[in-house]
Order: C-alpha cells, then sequence, then structure tokens
C-alpha cells in the first residue's frame, strides 16, 4: 500500500477537520473520509457512503448500521426513532457506551450526565463513519467501543438542489430537500427533511395512531479567506410519536405480533432538538493549523406512558389471568400509573485542536472544556381502566427522582501523534485525558425549594493507546492496537463508585486486490462493567435510575468482511460481505449481585451478518437486495442459566430489495420492499414486553436534482 495514501487517510482521522481545500469548498468535519480511508487505518472503521445511503433509501439508522461489522442494534419501534446502539464492547442500550457526534460535534443531549434518547435525523445524512480501535482516543468521552460521526449534508460547490421524495404503507413518508451554493468567498446551505407514518401498529378499541411526525430543519453558512474559514450551522427537530414502552407477552406476540394493549392507548412521546455551531480554522502555514469549535445543543422531551406496565406483562406470561385481563381490557383496574417523563437538557462547549505536520509526523493535540445538564421533572397521571376505557383520576406531583436536577462539568486533553516510520510501518499513538465532576439534586417540593439529597463525585483518568499498520507486500496489510477504554458514570454517581474502564486489544489483516477483505479479532478486558439505569432499559438488577456495576467481565470476537465487484458485459454486480462473532460474559463470580463467571452480558448478539448485493445495468436500471441476520441476544445479564425464556430476545432474518431506474441524469425513481419475507421476532424485551421488528412495507420514490 503506498504511504501516500495511509498518510491522507490519518491526516483525515487524526485532525478530525479537513484542511482548507485548494478547489474554495469549505469541508464537513470527518473522523475517517472515504470508504478508501477507512481501509488503510492504524485502527478499524468503516464509511457508509454517500452512495450506499442513497440506495437504501432510508431514514431509518438501524438498517443502515446493520451492514457494518462489530455494530449492534436492539431494536425498538422499527423505524430508528431511538436507536440502541453498540459496538465491539460498548453495549446496546440507548447508544449510553458510544460516543456519539454530528459533524465531530457531540451530540448526545447530555454526553458526560445523560447521553440517551436523542439521535440526529439519519435521513438528512451524507455519510456514516464508525471508528474503532485506538485512534478512537482522540474522541471521547465513551472509548471503549467505538464513536459513530452523522456528517451531514455539505454545502455544495456551486449553485443545486435536491428532492428525495418516497411514499409508502401505513402512509409513510420520507422527504428531504435542500439547496446550496457559492457566491464569491460565501457560501449556503438550507434543508429539510421530513418524516411521518401512521404506524404498523394497531390499539385495542380504537382507531388511533401509532406512528410518528418529525420535522428537521437545517441551515449553514460560510465564508473563506486566504487562509482561514468559518462555519455557521443552526439545526432545529420537533417529533411527535405515538410510542410506549408496554409490549405484549409472549403468547399475545404469537397471535398477533402487530396488537397494541389498550392501556397503551393515551401513551406519546413529543421532544425538541434545536443545536448551533461555530467553526473556525486557520493555517499558520504549511506546518501549522488550528480549529476551534464552539457548540450548544438544547433537547426538551415528555415521554407520557404507562409506568410499571412491565409487571403486568411479567405476571401474564405466568398464566396471572387478572394481568392478562387488564391488559386485554376485560378486568378493570384502579390507579394506572402514565407518567411525564419530562427532561430538559443542555450541553456546550469549545473544541480546540492544532494540527502539526512534521515530516513524518502528523500531530494532533487539543482540548475541550464541556458543560452538561438535565432537569427533570416528572408528575404522574393517575388513570382508571373502567370497561376498558382510561378515566383520568388525579395528578400527583413529583419528588426523589422524579424531581432532580444533574451537571456535569468535564476538561479533555488529547495528544495522537500518526508517525510513519518506514515505508510499510505506520504507528499510531494517543494519549487522552478525562478530567470530570458530577452533581445530583433531588427536590422535595415542586418548586424546587427544599433539597431532599445531594451528591457528586470528581474522578479523572488517563486513557493511553497505541496501534500500527504494517505493509507486508503491495496487497497484504497487517494491523494491531491496545487502547485504555473508558464510560463516564453518569449524573447520578458518587465518589464511592469506579467509572467503566477496561484494555482493549485489537489485531488482523486486510488485503487489496480485486477483493478488499479485512479479518480482525478483537479483545476487551473490563475491571468495572457498569450499566446505566433507566425506564428505558433497567439495570440488571431492576434499577430504573443511578448506575449499576456487573463487576469484571470479556468481551470478545472476530469481524469479518469482504467486498468487490463483478464485471460481466454491460452489467456489473457488486457485493459486499460483513460478519462478527462476539462472545461476552462476567468474568469472575459476582456473589453481591448475583452473577457468576460465564454468565452471558446483555445486549450483545452472539452473532451478526450482512449481504449486500447487486445488478448494475448500463441502462440506468439497478437493482439490490440487503440480507441481515441477527442472533438473539440477552435482555438482562445471565439469561443462558437463568433459565427463564423471558430473558432472551429471538433471532431475526430480514430481506430488502431496492429496484432503481434513472429515467435522466437528474431523476431517478425506486421502488423498495423492506422485510420481503414479512419475518416478524422479539427484538427486544425491554422494557416492558415483547417487541417486533418492522414488518413487510413496500414504497415508490423519486430523486431528483436540479
Amino acid at each position: 500500500m503506498k504511504r501516500k495514501i495511509i498518510g491522507a487517510a490519518f491526516t483525515a482521522l487524526m485532525t478530525g477537520e479537513a484542511a482548507l481545500a485548494s478547489n474554495h469548498q469549505i469541508e464537513e468535519v470527518t473522523i475517517v473520509g472515504s470508504v478508501d480511508d477507512a481501509r488503510v487505518l492504524a485502527g478499524t472503521g468503516s464509511v457508509i457512503s454517500p452512495e450506499q445511503i442513497q440506495i437504501q433509501a432510508t431514514g431509518d439508522i438501524n438498517r443502515l448500521l446493520k451492514t457494518v461489522p462489530g455494530v449492534y442494534i436492539v431494536e425498538e419501534d422499527g423505524y430508528g426513532l431511538r436507536p440502541n446502539i453498540g459496538i465491539r464492547a460498548a453495549t446496546a442500550e440507548r447508544s449510553e457506551k458510544i460516543t456519539l457526534m454530528e459533524d465531530g460535534v457531540l451530540i448526545a443531549p447530555a454526553p458526560y450526565s445523560n447521553p440517551a434518547y436523542y439521535f440526529p435525523t439519519a435521513l438528512r445524512m451524507s455519510s456514516i463513519e464508525v471508528l474503532k480501535g485506538a485512534p478512537l482516543l482522540r474522541y471521547g468521552p465513551q472509548t471503549t467501543g467505538g464513536v459513530v460521526n452523522m456528517v451531514s449534508t455539505p454545502i455544495p460547490d456551486e449553485m443545486r438542489g435536491n428532492v428525495n421524495l418516497a411514499y409508502g404503507e401505513n402512509n409513510e413518508i420520507n422527504a428531504l430537500a435542500n439547496h446550496g451554493g457559492r457566491v464569491d468567498d460565501f457560501s449556503y446551505l438550507v434543508e429539510t427533511a421530513q418524516r411521518r407514518s401512521d404506524g404498523f401498529k394497531k390499539i385495542d378499541r380504537t382507531h388511533a395512531d401509532t406512528g410518528f411526525d418529525l420535522h428537521d430543519y437545517l441551515a449553514k453558512l460560510g465564508w473563506e479567506g486566504e487562509r482561514q474559514s468559518v462555519l455557521l450551522k443552526a439545526q432545529y427537530s420537533e417529533e411527535t410519536s405515538d410510542e410506549t414502552y408496554l409490549g405484549l407477552t409472549d403468547v399475545d406476540f404469537n397471535n398477533d405480533a402487530t396488537r397494541r394493549y389498550g392501556l397503551s392507548s393515551i401513551d406519546q412521546m413529543k421532544n425538541d432538538h434545536e443545536g448551533y455551531s461555530a467553526v473556525y480554522r486557520f493555517a499558520f502555514n504549511d506546518m501549522l493549523s488550528l480549529t476551534t469549535t464552539g457548540y450548544y445543543n438544547k433537547f426538551s422531551r415528555d415521554w407520557f406512558k404507562l409506568d410499571g406496565g412491565g409487571a403486568l406483562v411479567d405476571a401474564a406470561n405466568e398464566g396471572d389471568e387478572e394481568a392478562i385481563g387488564v391488559l386485554h381490557g376485560s378486568v378493570d383496574k384502579d390507579g394506572l400509573r402514565y407518567k411525564h417523563n419530562d427532561r430538559k437538557y443542555k450541553s456546550y462547549g469549545l473544541d480546540v485542536n492544532f494540527d502539526i505536520n512534521l515530516d513524518n509526523h502528523q500531530v494532533a493535540v487539543g482540548v475541550r472544556p464541556h458543560e452538561d445538564e438535565m432537569d427533570r421533572f416528572q408528575p404522574v397521571e393517575i388513570y382508571d381502566q373502567v370497561n376498558g376505557n382510561l378515566v383520568y383520576v388525579e395528578t400527583t406531583t413529583p419528588t426523589g427522582s422524579d424531581n432532580l436536577d444533574e451537571k456535569a462539568e468535564a476538561l479533555s486533553l488529547w495528544a495522537v501523534d500518526s508517525w510513519q516510520v518506514t515505508d510499510a510501518l505506520l504507528v499510531n499513538l494517543a494519549l487522552r485525558y478525562e478530567d470530570i465532576q458530577t452533581w445530583q439534586k433531588r427536590y422535595a417540593d415542586p418548586d424546587q425549594q427544599t433539597v431532599s439529597r445531594k451528591i457528586s463525585a470528581d474522578y479523572d483518568e488517563w486513557l493511553p493507546g497505541a496501534s500500527f499498520t504494517y505493509d507486508l507486500n503491495d496487497s497484504w496489510q497487517a494491523l494491531a492496537g491496545v487502547h485504555r477504554g473508558f464510560a463516564p458514570l453518569g449524573g447520578a454517581a458518587t465518589d464511592n463508585l469506579d467509572p467503566e474502564t477496561s484494555d482493549n486489544y485489537e489485531a488482523g489483516v486486510r488485503y487489496r486486490g480485486s477483493w478488499f477483505v479485512e479479518a480482525v479479532g478483537f479483545y476487551s478486558d473490563f475491571e468495572d462493567k457498569v450499566e446505566y439505569c433507566s425506564n428505558a432499559a433497567p439495570c440488571s438488577n431492576g434499577d430504573t435510575d443511578g448506575t449499576f456495576n456487573t463487576g469484571e467481565a470479556e468481551i470478545a470476537g472476530l469481524e469479518l468482511q469482504a467486498g468487490r465487484s463483478f464485471n460481466s458485459g454491460s452489467l456489473t454486480f457488486p457485493v459486499q460481505l460483513m460478519y462478527t462473532y462476539t462472545d461476552g460474559t462476567i468474568s469472575k463470580d459476582n456473589p453481591d449481585n448475583g452473577f457468576e463467571d460465564g454468565d452471558k452480558l446483555a445486549a450483545i448478539p452472539e452473532n451478526t451478518f450482512s449481504l449486500e448485493a447487486g445488478v448494475e445495468s448500463g441502462m440506468g436500471w439497478n437493482n439490490y437486495a440487503i440480507v441481515k441476520y441477527i442472533d438473539e441476544m440477552c435482555m438482562t445479564v445471565g439469561c443462558n442459566n437463568s433459565g427463564d425464556q423471558y430473558d432472551a430476545s429471538e433471532d431475526l432474518w430480514v430481506v430488502d430489495l431496492i429496484s432503481r431506474y434513472t429515467i435522466q441524469k437528474q431523476t431517478t425513481v425506486y421502488l423498495k420492499v423492506e422485510n420481503v419475507f414479512d419475518e416478524l421476532a422479539i427484538v427486544s424485551r425491554i422494557p416492558d414486553g415483547a417487541r417486533p421488528n418492522k414488518p413487510r412495507t413496500a414504497s415508490i420514490g423519486v430523486q431528483w436534482s436540479f
């Protein structure tokens, strides 16, 4: 492999920013770069390219990421509104253990204190990057499994616009429209993404929708001078979704997987998000450049839903006739609690990074002061079920864990050196430092004047890492790395708790020829495996608040991917294969928590697989099949030894078909059928019963450029 290719890849990776472009185009912030860049990293990574996103024509991030090795998905609503993403040793609950960014900016609601519940709209993304291994120490705070960077639509270098509109069953609409370009030294982009559906589930005794409405708006303004540039970005979105935590009993799931109980008829999520960032770049000379990014994000959400429905489902699964009757609406029930999970988040910070090019060294050093906070105020409405109908009784004011503030302050430092030792050997050295303080105040009164409990934590971690690639010849490359993994404790931490830390290793080989093939083994050794407790993902001890330490654990696995394109006359046959094997278990008896050596960890499937195959013609008619498999997985730690059938999900095969036809250069129409064979399985049982994946759904669409 050529040294200049590797160097170019690491320029993007280590700096996290692209240098000022010679063609006067303000570039977006990436952490990997292109698909080719991902294939020469001194670590491992993947890029879901604009072409792949265009082919799949989906607004569901889950469907896109299921083709990436080492990534695990726990589905929830069938539309990817609140994805649960895990990467290698970072388990999937609410995507809390991965570092999530948009254009290089931390985008989780409160990355250090409360990282869950918001995810950027995948429909408006140009590409999606996943970075694993030691190079991820450039980013953080979560550094165990991987980083996901969502790259938004770039500002075009000439005036143009695009419209992508799809309509499908259940009145599902995905619409994306943008326009932008350059005028002298200034450039701009305006964009909107609109998604909606009536939903594929049916609620007992009502005709209410079970879908959602999502509206997302974005604007960018850029200016570029001789050695400097400024990029301003503003985004706003709002969502209303008739979603619930309440799932089904296994008997009811097997009879009708798309059913919803009448108890969930008034459940609804409302949220809105606004984000602002300013990126300033200055090139002092060919050796030294500065990138400074200021950011501010605000997120509010109120998920009004049945509280404690899981107890009814558990009892019904065990044959309790009264619980079954309550769920079915045939038995009256007093005192049903419907909680406003109402929370407001803020996060803001300043990322300052210097890039230094010194002969065979490409160095990035930087600092990021960051603050985030969460205000939780969750009143409960009491309803009675009478003759199958819900009757309002009263509202109770919140106290304790339903009425609190949490805050985190963090200082991050990093230094990364990409050292081209010889033409064949590239070494990446990384060091990260995290210093974190958190506070939580619980209030005894609705006005938040009386503090009933106050806790705090103060901790710091040094996180070193090293990795390398070595070119065995022009086609074969070896790679390996080791780094220290870390995940913050969250806003409910106390000083007597230790943060999650791990030692993470990877090693493998790559082949670049007519095929691209990569095989990488990974291993993570945890001193303290930590779970974040929430209503959406209760900890293994049943808690829905705070954190839970499951003790020592080991996660090991193998990632394989291969791809090439075959040609036959005017036809091209692209093929991409992915397989991941993972084994995650408790590695030491933990009698205090009831865990034993060998208990499987939650939310980690043993096997995942995907196949992307296409037939592309020179006449503009292209057809693709995407096959995805995910194994069953534990919903709580130790399902392999519990003997409880309700502790695990089910495995699932899904096949999607897409047919695209280019009418003219600017216009393409397509037909898509998701889940062609209408395979339905219990993809999750968390938090309150069995949940299905999305059934077979057909849609038609058009893409138009002007």
